[in-house]
């Protein structure tokens, strides 16, 4: 029997932010639909215990425009609304949302006072490699050359794979060990 991971989530306008809290998870999968259905499972504890969840989203999300961050504490996500609009709440129907799932206070902003992201703190989360996430190029885009010259930037290693199929996401990371890089010369 497969047990749930503690979610938490907040929205803006266009966005609704979902972070599922499972540290040290080994062979986390996330997968998103158009229609609003987000599926994750991975593996973690002592005894490499099945996590699972599936959430129903209020409505329709933009998969290619929605990132994935997965990181050794938590997996986060920033889902693109395929209409701009606040949402009532994260799940549809009209029963009471599980009792895993929580408001993301630390992100959250009441309608009214909502600018786009403007001071949230994503914790120095690098959404800048998402291997593709649905697009063509990488996920890398067009960028100019950083005014920082002499900054070092290592190339991520691991497992971390996407794959596009229709228009879902399948995002896939491979296990939440620490590698170090080599010194630089």
């Amino acid at each position: 029997m497969s047990r749930h991971p503690e979610v938490k989530w907040a929205q803006r306008n266009d966005k609704v932010f979902i972070t599922v809290q499972l540290p040290d998870s080994k062979n986390a999968k996330v997968n998103l639909e158009p229609d609003g259905v987000f599926t994750f499972s991975a593996n973690a504890g002592a005894d490499n215990k099945l996590y699972e969840l599936k959430l129903d989203l209020y409505d329709k999300v933009k998969v290619e425009e929605s990132k994935i961050n997965y990181g050794v504490r938590s997996i986060f996500c920033i889902l693109e609304k395929a209409e701009i609009g606040w949402w009532k709440k994260l799940l549809r129907g009209d029963g009471k949302a599980p009792h895993y799932l929580k408001v993301d206070w630390d992100k959250w902003v009441d309608e009214d006072e909502d600018n786009g992201l403007g001071d949230l703190d994503l914790g120095g989360m690098d959404f800048s490699n998402f291997g593709g996430m649905g697009m063509d190029d990488g996920g890398m885009g067009d960028f100019e050359d950083s005014d920082e010259e002499d900054q070092e930037v290592a190339k991520p290693t691991g497992g971390d794979t996407t794959v596009v199929e229709g228009d879902a996401i399948k995002a896939e990371a491979g296990t939440s060990e620490n590698k170090e890089a080599a010194p630089s010369t």
